[in-house]
């Protein structure tokens, strides 16, 4: 397919009898909010395996897609810089749910503001060791701040690690917003909204707030768009609220038609950030 489109990737994978598929987040979030009818009509037996890696999955969408096609998905965690590399499997996830598994290149590190690496389970900026060598293209700056004393490289995740090693990621530092001093990882709040089922996508991130310093927006595209309204809002609202702490809530959300992403399916967050931090 030239341009992924849910129903048709379906009809594909029942026409030509599909047994491996390499996918994204988003394309489960865009199959499974198809109505039952249209869903359900597609035979998808032949699938052995299906991988996927590019952006975080939310927890309710991975176990979504395995009560679907049962114990066959797979998920890969790495980067364009190839520091490091985890793989896991549906039933390692089933004991391990949120997981991007345990390391197949590198050896990962926890580590906190100081520099110090952090005990088992404690949540810092993850570090490889052992990664491949690399640098950024006429930026030596960017290339060694990416690289500590010790030769680990990071490329800015955040998360942490179990008692069995393996890895759990939490968000970018990039991404952190600071609301009156207290750190907030927005996709939590992602996550949650587009478990929503008449959210499609969305995106959450911090914009200038005169007093706390920054403050959470969200920005939603809904399945379908007449519903988008303060009714809505309100609905998006209470149902964060019902899962994370108030200060990590959306103080706002907004609607679009359609999130900028890649045809890869990551999402160009920094780019509405920017678009809205330019009307304040």
């Amino acid at each position: 397919m030239e341009r992924f489109d849910p129903e048709q990737a379906l009809r594909a994978i029942e026409q030509h009898r599909v047994t491996h598929s390499l996918m994204v987040p988003t394309m489960f979030v865009r199959m499974l909010k198809l109505p039952a009818a249209q869903r359900e009509r597609w035979d998808v037996s032949s699938l052995r395996t299906v991988v996927h890696a590019a952006a975080p999955c939310p927890m309710e969408i991975k176990r979504a897609m395995i009560d679907w096609w049962g114990p066959i998905l797979s998920e890969f965690y790495s980067s364009s810089e190839l520091i490091g590399a985890t793989f896991i499997t549906t039933p390692e996830w089933l004991a391990h749910p949120g997981s991007v598994g345990r390391p197949m290149l590198g050896v990962p590190h926890i580590v906190g503001p100081d520099g110090a690496e952090l005990p088992t389970g404690a949540t810092g900026q993850v570090w490889f060791e052992g990664g491949r060598p690399f640098s950024y293209l006429h930026d030596p700056a960017k290339t060694s701040a990416a690289f500590d004393a010790r030769g680990w490289a990071t490329v800015g995740d955040v998360g942490h690690l179990d008692e069995d090693g393996y890895l759990y990621l939490t968000d970018r530092t990039a991404f952190t917003i600071i609301f009156g001093g207290v750190n907030i990882y927005p996709q939590e709040a992602e996550n949650l909204l587009v478990e929503h089922p008449a959210v499609l996508d969305a995106a959450v991130f911090g914009v200038p707030h005169p007093e706390m310093g920054e403050q959470v927006q969200a920005v939603v595209q809904p399945v379908d768009w007449t519903t988008a309204g303060p009714d809505l809002a309100a609905e998006l609202d209470a149902h964060c609220r019902s899962r994370l702490a108030a200060y990590k809530c959306p103080r706002s959300i907004d609607f679009a038609r359609e999130l900028p992403r890649s045809e890869t399916g990551k999402l160009h967050k920094r780019a509405l950030q920017e678009e809205y931090r330019s009307r304040r």
